[in-house]
């Protein structure tokens, strides 16, 4: 063979080598790990967080946009060590505390995971329903029924890529709406900016501060990431497998929060230069649906109830698949449509929040009893994974470092005294 032939195919043989050993990250090979980090997303502007940044952006500008910023590095750290787990044990949280834990006190904190899911579907389906009323006019009751038909139909006949791909399609929506909000009014930048990085408390702005601090981390997306992880894993019987995963993983983490980032900014920056500038304090999604059209257009008013509309169901089909996940684990089980045990956990979960959405007369007292019931058992969700995650008889080689102990016990410890502090003002 020619000298000049041999060393191409020897760089050739080198480079492959390399590629084995240590995978190289390409656009094209990061595109096809992003999924389950944005179904987490959904959750972190699910109609509970709309309602939180419009009132903020209203009552006191840009001021209060450190508050997307402390709650997205706190996000961040937390779905990183749950989607750690599923990633090094190909157990869900659930099924980990199963399996690792005493049963009664597993199956104990696990009935409670399965409550606050229940709660947080509440919230989601009454905010599906909230933006029918807008569109059409339907009373609440009718468009959360129609709102749970349309759920239950998208996890019950489709599969979760499916799933997965019309969810990522709901958030790129939501987020171009924004963009074409944002695009109608005049924005401080500099204001913005400044709120971002400098954080504020402004007279009265505590309750809200807490409120999308402290809700921003939820229990069941803490089950949910360690559970639709594992839809990317091939081979994890191989330790540089693993590590793939957990590379790749970390990457659609970042990314998906990011994108939640930009639509949670995006929320107040809209209302703090529409409401704010105006003097107007908006305290209701139809409130602010109402006061954007003789603002802005008819168009962005149907634009922000539409987007609405997605991420209500949206939301409400990640919070059927926490439910479902959540359940099954308890048997044990993974989570997949197919199985009594995931179906009926799923049903649970929206059938039962849907029920309590109709025997609640007043719709802001359901929401106000859900947001306790999720105060009360995120710490309890927490606690479970970081006591699962800091072991080595769970984790192997993969347990949580005393570093990360330290942050993630740092984190912890402030989304818990949050929820402390959002508890008993909302019971105040």
């Amino acid at each position: 063979m020619h000298p000049f032939r041999q060393l191409i195919r020897a760089i050739g043989d080198m480079a492959r080598f390399r590629d084995r050993v240590r995978p190289r990250l390409t656009a094209l090979e990061i595109f096809k790990y992003v999924g389950p980090g944005l179904l987490v997303t959904v959750g972190f502007i699910d109609p509970g967080n709309w309602a939180s940044n419009v009132a903020a952006g209203s009552d006191f500008g840009y001021s209060l946009l450190w508050m997307v910023t402390l709650s997205t590095i706190m996000l961040i750290v937390l779905q990183h060590n749950a989607a750690h787990l599923g990633i090094a044990t190909g157990l869900c949280l659930s099924e980990a505390a199963v399996k690792h834990m005493p049963r009664p006190v597993a199956v104990s904190a696990l009935g409670t995971a399965v409550a606050a899911a229940v709660s947080t579907a509440l919230a989601e389906l009454l905010g599906g329903a909230i933006a029918l009323r807008m569109l059409f006019g339907l009373p609440l009751a009718l468009g959360t029924l129609l709102t749970l038909v349309v759920v239950l139909w998208m996890l019950f006949s489709k599969s979760y890529r499916r799933l997965e791909r019309y969810i990522i399609g709901f958030v790129s929506l939501i987020g171009l709406s924004f963009i074409f909000e944002l695009s109608l009014v005049h924005l401080d930048w500099g204001a913005a900016v400044t709120g971002w990085v400098v954080p504020s408390l402004p007279a009265g702005s505590l309750p809200i501060v807490m409120s999308v601090l402290g809700a921003v981390v939820m229990p069941h997306n803490l089950f949910l990431h360690s559970e639709v992880i594992q839809s990317r894993q091939w081979n994890l019987d191989k330790p540089e497998m693993i590590k793939r995963q957990l590379k790749y993983e970390y990457l659609d983490t970042l990314f998906s929060m990011l994108v939640g980032f930009c639509i949670n900014s995006a929320m107040i920056l809209l209302a703090a230069a529409v409401f704010f500038t105006h003097g107007t304090s908006v305290g209701e999604l139809e409130q602010a649906q109402s006061l954007l059209t003789p603002l802005l257009g008819p168009s962005a008013g149907l634009i922000f109830a539409i987007s609405l509309l997605l991420a209500g169901v949206a939301s409400s089909v990640t919070a059927g698949m926490a439910g479902g996940s959540i359940f099954a684990g308890i048997f044990g089980e993974p989570y997949d449509i197919r199985d009594s045990h995931s179906r009926l956990g799923v049903v649970i979960t929206l059938v039962g929040a849907a029920v309590a959405i109709l025997f609640v007369g007043d719709p802001l007292k359901g929401l106000i009893w859900s947001q306790i019931a999720l105060s009360i058992q995120l710490p309890i969700t927490i606690l479970l994974q970081i006591g699962l995650t800091s072991r080595r008889s769970v984790m192997g080689e993969y347990a949580n470092r005393p570093f990360t102990n330290a942050v993630l016990i740092l984190v912890a410890a402030v989304v818990i005294a949050l929820n402390i502090m959002l508890l008993i003002d909302t019971l105040g």
